[in-house]
């Protein structure tokens, strides 16, 4: 299939589809877990850039790498080409991991965003436990990981999130103790 056929046809299909190399591969459902944390994450985008040239979009807009058209959970983009339903230019990529898209978000994604010149955060936020992994340009791609006590600082834009906000009513084991950590502190 062609790019101009896949964008052509995106459009009007009931499922989304990635576009990789000319094939078209259809994306699954998501758990509440996951639809939590993107919109945990989008909600403090979306605040703190209020006002400002940057703005965040969830899954509903594709990012174009190359011959390849996915559709991250939560990116920022400061700088748009004026496409209508992707862009070419994200500053910060956020994907949420589950066990069917893990390998393809942690290999073929993590390899294709690391080649977007404007790309200086890419973010893998695992739903099914705590643990945010941030790879930055400025940093080589070399992974930093926080976790429940930590805040997060996207240098990107300048905004820091507690991973605590991150995880936001997700229900996992690492949340079930750390709220019940937290009941038993405050009287």
């Amino acid at each position: 299939m062609s790019e101009e056929e896949y964008l052509r046809t995106e459009k009007e299909r009931e499922i989304k589809h990635e576009y990789i190399d000319g094939y078209i591969y259809a994306m699954a459902g998501v758990k509440k877990n996951h639809a939590r944390i993107t919109a945990n994450i989008d909600r403090a985008l979306g605040r703190f850039l209020s006002g400002k040239s940057c703005e965040s979009f969830t899954s509903e807009v594709k990012v174009k790498v190359g011959s390849k058209f996915f559709y991250p959970d939560v990116m920022v983009v400061c700088d748009d080409n004026n496409q209508d339903y992707y862009t070419e230019t994200p500053v910060i990529i956020v994907e949420v991991l589950s066990k069917s898209t893990r390998r393809m978000d942690e290999t073929v994604k993590k390899w294709s965003y690391q080649n977007i010149p404007s790309l200086q955060e890419y973010v893998l936020i695992e739903q099914d436990f705590v643990d945010v992994e941030v790879c930055r340009r400025s940093q080589g791609w070399v992974s930093s990981h926080y976790f429940l006590g930590d805040s997060v600082y996207f240098e990107a834009i300048g905004l820091e999130m507690t991973v605590a906000d991150i995880y936001e009513r997700v229900d996992n084991e690492d949340m079930q103790i750390f709220i019940a950590q937290a009941e038993t502190i405050i009287p």
